[in-house]
């Protein structure tokens, strides 16, 4: 029972990861009415990091449109400790291409951990080293700069689906799930239903990659919703969701760039998707990524982020 609960928050963690980025980055937030409350919540977001990419040749221009990437860390946090990752979720933002190109990082990712000089569970670097080693021990993964970070923490973060009103879906098949039944077509779903038809993967023919398509439908919902986020009677409540549940090294000046100059790179949003074998080391599971699979994910960031890629 143990095990099952914390293979659904994994999921969970996935889910809010996406929403949370793709919120920030496609929503139009910054009429004048609602101008000082949003920076607030952005202030209250804010969290200081001493990181530079090291694959960064040129500085980042939000003017130029420069493509940019974001580390996603859906962390679990506990009363009296830092709290543990248990989703990473790398996405590249490119205007001129107007898509958003996300790759999940599979927690059990055997991968040299930067800072620490060992190879261990790639998730298991923000418990050695917080946000700075993650990202580092991402970079170094993926071979791709990382430009910033959005930490977001579970808990009662699906107060956002609810603050925007609920997310309007259109379904492909009947299913029911966990005591609920979702109906062939268009529905309505609030927090708690939003979550549990983006969990649902037995009964799905095509598994785990159409669990993803459902996650994508409400991460394109909100964003839709998000886009007209100045008309929500309820905007408060949706900042406070945010403010809550979200850390960012984005400032509010740079917010206000990437929704100024980035946010045509919501119309399209494709998913990678990370393969590798399953083994024990020591007693202890590990997914090996293999090599080619990695070049080849790594490769088609580079080809989003207009970076060189490598032979």
């Amino acid at each position: 029972m143990r095990a099952e609960r914390r293979k659904k928050k994994k999921k969970w963690l996935r889910w809010i990861g996406a929403i949370a980025a793709a919120l920030l980055i496609g929503a139009g937030v910054f009429a004048y009415s609602v101008y000082h409350n949003i920076k607030q919540t952005a202030n209250q977001m804010h969290e200081d990091v001493t990181w530079k990419s090291d694959k960064r040749n040129e500085e980042v221009s939000f003017e130029k449109k420069t493509p940019i990437s974001i580390l996603l860390i859906g962390v679990d946090e506990r009363k009296g400790d830092k709290g543990r990752a248990d989703s990473l979720i790398v996405m590249t933002v490119n205007p001129n291409k107007q898509s958003i190109e996300m790759v999940s990082v599979p927690r059990d990712t055997r991968t040299e951990i930067i800072g620490k000089g060992t190879k261990d569970k790639i998730n298991h670097s923000y418990a050695f080293g917080g946000v700075e080693m993650t990202m580092a021990t991402v970079e170094h993964f993926l071979d791709i700069p990382i430009d910033y970070y959005i930490k977001v923490n579970m808990e009662s973060f699906r107060d956002i689906v609810d603050a925007v009103g609920g997310v309007t879906v259109d379904n492909p098949f009947a299913f029911t799930y966990e005591g609920v039944y979702f109906p062939k077509g268009k529905i309505t779903l609030d927090g708690e239903k939003a979550l549990k038809y983006s969990r649902m993967r037995k009964n799905d023919p095509r598994g785990d990659f159409g669990r993803q398509d459902r996650q994508k439908q409400i991460i394109q919902a909100i964003i839709e919703k998000g886009a007209s986020f100045s008309s929500l009677a309820n905007y408060s409540d949706v900042l406070t969701a945010i403010g809550k549940n979200m850390k960012t090294n984005l400032t509010f000046e740079e917010m206000k760039e990437i929704q100024a100059n980035y946010k045509d790179a919501r119309r399209r949003i494709e998913q990678l998707h990370i393969t590798g074998k399953g083994t024990k080391i020591n007693g202890i599971y590990y997914l090996l990524v293999p090599e080619e699979e990695r070049l080849a994910i790594s490769n088609k960031l580079k080809e989003h982020l207009e970076l060189k890629t490598a032979s």
